[in-house]
């Protein structure tokens, strides 16, 4: 019997690849997969776990969904995802509203679940082996057509002491080359221009199959594919290689724009958090990574409030955002996470870590500024990605901003650009912190 399911992902773009995974399970099992949650038979809330915050943002969504199952707008709700594999038993006790879940070992039971809930009545609680769970399978893509993520590992063995990745998604692993040159092959004919490599830690891929590190060469195979921009998100700064500067400084599609989670550059709270990093080894990087790769432009994401951090170390930390002038950073007040090591330490009370938190983005808000007037006069290659009838203006990114968490550009053209075109724009000016310019014809 066919079923109408629809499904809400939360968090982040592995989460996201997930989703995707589980929708073509659906489809390919004969139920018909749907946008609106209104009217589904059955719908499935994907969650993030990774921060108390986002625990809170998917107990507000499955609340909106049982508002929805009282009023007879849905019929039954399956939860998946990282916050039913961190807080199994909490979920099915209080949240009676779930008709079943999924932790993160079990996407793969979407379609037996279903079944479960909507023929046996029962409520299935699916929590297969994080270490061992596939990984590959048939997506269908929930981002526009003009980009994809391709997700080349699970998993995590840095076990940083403030994140509880490695309790979740389990031991890092590897897909196999071949798998991933097969599923980034289909997505180019499938019309993708932007292919987003993305893992929890891509620089350490393939280390656990053969032993030494083989990004590079799996980026420059990416590069043989039909897209148009290559772009690499989450790299551990200890990892990165001189063979995969080279790539990116010299293959024209992977993009000059490198994500690489540094967290704090004081040395005593990184050796605190296990990071492997010292704040004289992240500056020399910084330096050799941007005199060997013209334009580059990083990102970063960085925590206030860390154990050990008082005023000197935080005064350090903002002086390192200053001199470094990295372009885009994520900055989070610190949250002391059940299960981890850093919740055990002395740690800054949150209105403080909050308050850090503030004034670091408002630093950063400097060097963002700095660095689009450096670009007014200049022109860019743009990737058209709608039009915005408040601004008048249609939208889209360069390849220093990547989907949904950094900006858009805004510029004018005398015809009408389809979403998914590359044009030429010429920066003009700013509106709230983003760039405006003018389409060259």
């Amino acid at each position: 019997m066919g079923y109408t399911v629809s499904f809400i992902s939360l968090g982040c773009a592995k989460n996201q690849v997930n989703c995707e995974q589980m929708m073509a399970a659906v489809a390919g099992a004969g139920h018909t997969v749907q946008a609106q949650p209104e009217g589904s038979d059955v719908v499935v809330v994907n969650t993030c776990g990774f921060l108390g915050s986002a625990c809170e943002e998917a107990i507000d969504t499955i609340l909106e969904m049982a508002e929805l199952k009282k009023a007879g707008k849905i019929k039954k709700i399956l939860v998946s995802g990282c916050m039913t594999q961190r807080y199994q038993q909490e979920v099915l006790k209080e949240m009676p509203e779930v008709d079943g879940i999924l932790g993160t070992g079990s996407y793969g039971d979407v379609v037996p679940a279903i079944r479960e809930i909507m023929e046996q009545g029962l409520r299935p609680c699916h929590m297969g082996n994080i270490h061992t769970a596939p990984q590959g399978g048939a997506r269908i893509l929930s981002t526009p057509p003009w980009y994809a993520y391709l997700r080349i590992a699970e998993g995590c063995d840095n076990h940083c002491a403030y994140c509880v990745i490695p309790s979740l998604r389990g031991r890092y692993r590897s897909r196999p080359m071949e798998e991933l040159l097969q599923e980034a092959a289909e997505l180019a004919s499938a019309g993708v221009k932007e292919l987003i490599v993305i893992a929890q830690d891509i620089t350490r891929y393939g280390t656990d199959l053969t032993g030494r590190r083989q990004l590079a060469e799996l980026t420059r195979k990416l590069c043989g594919l039909d897209f148009h921009w290559i772009r690499l998100h989450y790299l551990y700064p200890d990892e990165i290689t001189e063979e995969l500067i080279d790539v990116v400084a010299t293959e024209p599609k992977v993009l000059p724009y490198l994500d690489i989670p540094m967290q704090h550059c004081n040395d005593a709270i990184l050796k605190a958090m296990n990071r492997r990093d010292t704040k004289a080894e992240l500056v020399e990087l910084i330096g050799t990574l941007r005199r060997r790769i013209p334009g580059l432009v990083l990102r970063t994401s960085l925590i206030t409030g860390l154990p050990g951090e008082g005023e000197a170390e935080f005064e350090e930390l903002c002086q390192f955002l200053r001199e470094m002038k990295i372009q885009r950073a994520g900055v989070f007040p610190f949250s002391p996470e059940e299960g981890t090591r850093a919740a055990q330490m002395d740690h800054v009370d949150a209105q403080e870590a909050n308050r850090r938190a503030e004034l670091a983005v408002d630093i950063q808000s400097d060097i963002i500024d700095a660095y689009n007037e450096s670009l007014l006069g200049t022109e860019g290659e743009v990737l058209c990605e709608g039009f915005d009838p408040q601004a008048q203006m249609f939208f889209g990114r360069s390849y220093a901003e990547s989907p949904d968490i950094d900006g858009r550009i805004y510029f004018t053209a005398q015809d009408e650009v389809e979403p998914g075109t590359f044009v030429t724009v010429r920066f003009t000016g700013t509106m709230d912190g983003e760039l405006t310019g003018q389409m060259v014809e």
